[in-house]
């Protein structure tokens, strides 16, 4: 990769925020933690989320929403930096003849919450396109119920 991984910005508002939020509506939602081991502070949240051995990636509620985290192993995945990657819409994650079974995956989460089987193609920056597979995707919602956004995590993958 020609780009450097780079990690996201000093924990902190919105970044604590934002990772408290992915974490907390994950559990709430699914009834299953997002991650292995409880973090003591904020910064030790977003190190744990940074360093999770499964992508992680989070949009936000704009008209066509543009990707507000990806941690390590995604931004390797989609072979970006963090500030690309959160100044990409999400729907540019897959490509264009998949991107109507993408509109119909996120209409289910809406629905529903959260999803637990979801599979399919995505493209890197370069090109390379990879499946994945077993992903659950859920909606961002915060402790005062306000939908903010939706994220997706996954542990599989493969050359497509």
């Amino acid at each position: 990769m020609d780009r450097p991984i780079l990690a996201p910005p000093a924990a902190g508002l919105p970044l604590a925020g934002l990772v408290r939020l992915i974490v907390e509506s994950h559990l709430r939602l699914t009834g299953r933690p997002l991650l292995q081991a409880e973090a003591a502070n904020d910064d030790d949240l977003a190190e744990a989320l940074w360093t999770a051995p499964r992508a992680v990636v989070a949009h936000g509620t704009q008209a066509d929403p543009i990707f507000c985290y990806g941690n390590r192993m995604a931004l390797e995945l989609f072979e970006m930096d963090f500030a690309a990657f959160t100044a990409l819409p999400s729907r540019f994650s897959a490509e264009p003849m998949a991107r109507e079974e993408r509109a119909s995956l996120l209409d289910r989460v809406s629905r529903f919450g959260f999803i637990d089987d979801y599979a399919g193609i995505r493209i890197s920056r370069t090109g390379k396109r990879f499946r994945i597979g077993k992903a659950t995707v859920w909606n961002l919602i915060d402790a005062d119920g306000v939908y903010r956004g939706q994220a997706a995590t996954f542990s599989e993958w493969a050359p497509a």
